[in-house]
C-alpha cells in the first residue's frame, strides 16, 4: 500500500482502530503508523492484528495488535487499560468494524421478482437483523464510550466513524444494514454535538463501492465482466468505477487532522466517485 506522500503528521499520536483485521481498517491502521503514529489495532481475529502489528513494528513502525470484541464492554474495559500501559492515551479513535450478514439479507431485490424457495423480505432473521444493528451500531458506541474518557480528559481528541452509502439512499437486498448504516451517520452528528464543549470533534467517512475479497463474486463474473448488479452500480456512478480502499485515506486523514480540519466536526464525507451526487439522468 502506498498512502503516502499524503502530507499529515500524526508523530506521537495514539490511534485506536477497531475491524483493523480486515483488509479496510488494516490499511486504515496501517497508514497512521506511516504518518507516525502508536497504533493501536484491534479486533477479534488476534491472530490478524498481530500479525499486522508484527509487519509495522519490521518496518520500524509502532503498532500493538490486541484481541477485542466491539460489542464487550468489559473486555473492551482491558484493552483500553493495555493501550494506556503500552502506548498511552487515545487521541483518534476509529470505529471501524461493522458489517452485513446473510440472515439479514434478501435474495431478490423487488418481492414481485421473488420465486419460489428464495427469501424474500417477510423470511428475514429478526436475530440476523437484530446482530447487524449491534455490530454497527452498538459496535460503534461502544468503543467510543471506552476511549473518549481519554480524550475528554485532555480536553481534545477525534473519532471517524465508518458510515456508508447505504446511509444516503438505501440499497435493495439488504434493509438491516443501510438502517445501521443511516444510525451511524445520526449518531455521528449526535457525538459531535453532545462532545462539541470538550475539545473532540467527531465525523464520519461514507465509503461508496469498493472491491473487496468479500464482494468480488458479487461484482464480478468469472471473466472479469461485471455481474448485472455491478452494472447498475457503475451506471449510477458518475466516475464510472469502483473506489480504492487507498482512496479513503485522504478524507480520513482531513478529519482527524486538527490542523487540517479544526473547525470541521459532524460531517459525513462521502468518498464514492460521485454516487451520492448523481440521480440517474
Amino acid at each position: 500500500m502506498n498512502c503516502l506522500p499524503l502530507s499529515h503528521n500524526f508523530e506521537g499520536k495514539v490511534v485506536v482502530v477497531t475491524g483493523a483485521g480486515g483488509v479496510l481498517c488494516g490499511d486504515m491502521a496501517r497508514a497512521y503508523a506511516m504518518a507516525g503514529a502508536k497504533v493501536a489495532a484491534l479486533d477479534l481475529n488476534e491472530e490478524a492484528v498481530k500479525k499486522l502489528a508484527d509487519e509495522l513494528k519490521a518496518e520500524g513502525f509502532v503498532c500493538e495488535g490486541y484481541k477485542a470484541n466491539v460489542l464487550d464492554r468489559d473486555l473492551l474495559e482491558q484493552v483500553h487499560q493495555q493501550v494506556l500501559a503500552d502506548l498511552g492515551p487515545c487521541d483518534i479513535l476509529i470505529n471501524g468494524a461493522g458489517g452485513n450478514n446473510p440472515r439479514a439479507t434478501t435474495d431478490n431485490e423487488y418481492q414481485h421478482e421473488a420465486k419460489e424457495g428464495q427469501k424474500t423480505f417477510f423470511d428475514l432473521d429478526a436475530a440476523g437483523v437484530d446482530f447487524v444493528f449491534k455490530l454497527n451500531f452498538q459496535g460503534t458506541l461502544l468503543p467510543t464510550q471506552v476511549f473518549a474518557k481519554d480524550m475528554v480528559e485532555r480536553g481534545c481528541g477525534n473519532i471517524l466513524n465508518i458510515s456508508s452509502m447505504n446511509a444516503y439512499t438505501p440499497l435493495t437486498k439488504i434493509p438491516a444494514y443501510s438502517g445501521a448504516k443511516a444510525g451511524i451517520s445520526n449518531f455521528t452528528q449526535w457525538l459531535a454535538t453532545h462532545f462539541a464543549g470538550t475539545g473532540i470533534r467527531c465525523n464520519a467517512i461514507a465509503p461508496g463501492f469498493l472491491v473487496s475479497n468479500q464482494n468480488r463474486a458479487l461484482l464480478f463474473n468469472e471473466d472479469g465482466t461485471p455481474t448485472p448488479r455491478a452494472g447498475k452500480i457503475l451506471n449510477g456512478t458518475p466516475m464510472g468505477r469502483f473506489a480504492e480502499s487507498e482512496e479513503l485515506l485522504g478524507g480520513m486523514f482531513f478529519l482527524t487532522d486538527d490542523n487540517a480540519a479544526s473547525a470541521v466536526t459532524g460531517v459525513i464525507l462521502p468518498i464514492d466517485c460521485g454516487f451520492a451526487a448523481y440521480s440517474g439522468v
